[in-house]
């Protein structure tokens, strides 16, 4: 018979949005057998890997491989800007800050595409679906949905904490610190297609009398041909 024995964690920061209230911002004991590893041991607490930046196993640096053993103190952390140590690597940084959203954020996909991100989006995305994308194309998963950033082929992903739209926004441009890179007019809400401008001679019949007679600056998607102007568009 496989003996249970306890190993105790602390999480830190955001991690504590995962946890029951009585566990929350203090040391807990998860009672294991075997040697599970320290990714599968993570999320049988409740806080999905993508979510995880640091793991401290008694102070020294640990990767996601790590076999739990009896006696282990665990320090978790979610993602910081800086830390003065060197911890292991659990994933590589990403060059691009890409997105794939789920089912549940289309209002927040236009926003984010509206400010000019690479996101994609569509209302019929399965769970499958969307964490094929995310691995094949490394974008980040953003998502209402927590089981569904405990997929193993979910490598970079975030737990969108936000109900409506707009605060929703204002913290993944917190959370990927994403202002200073904010381009409007530069993806189509609609399809995430490139913009570029457009002379008004070459889709004035194709806009209504006030705008063609209020407007002069256009814009068009490369690829659904949507048109945008800096009217109400414009955030």
């Amino acid at each position: 018979m496989i003996e249970l024995y306890p190993v105790n964690f602390r999480f830190y920061g955001s991690l504590n949005d995962f946890l029951p209230s009585q566990q929350k911002q203090q040391t807990l004991t998860h009672w294991v057998k075997g040697n599970p590893s320290i990714k599968d041991t993570i999320e049988a607490v409740g806080i999905p890997h993508p979510e995880v930046e640091l793991i401290l196993n008694n102070g020294n640096s640990v990767g996601f491989s790590y076999g739990v053993e009896e006696e282990d103190y665990f320090s978790v952390y979610p993602h910081f800007f800086s830390l003065p140590i060197n911890p292991e690597t659990l994933r590589k940084t990403l060059d691009k800050k890409r997105f794939v959203l789920d089912v549940h954020l289309g209002k927040l996909a236009k926003q984010m595409r509206l400010l000019g991100f690479d996101v994609l989006y569509e209302n019929n995305y399965s769970d499958e679906s969307l964490a094929d994308i995310s691995h094949q194309q490394n974008r980040y998963l953003l998502t209402r949905d927590i089981a569904l950033l405990k997929r193993s082929k979910v490598i970079y992903g975030y737990w969108v904490r936000g109900k409506n739209t707009e605060s929703q926004l204002i913290e993944v441009l917190n959370r990927f610190q994403l202002f200073s890179e904010i381009i409007p007019f530069k993806r189509c809400m609609r399809c995430n297609g490139l913009i570029t401008p457009v002379h008004k001679e070459e889709i004035k019949e194709q806009l209504e009398p006030l705008t063609k007679e209020h407007y002069d600056e256009f814009y068009q998607c490369t690829k659904c041909e949507q048109i945008y102007w800096r009217g109400s568009h414009y955030p």
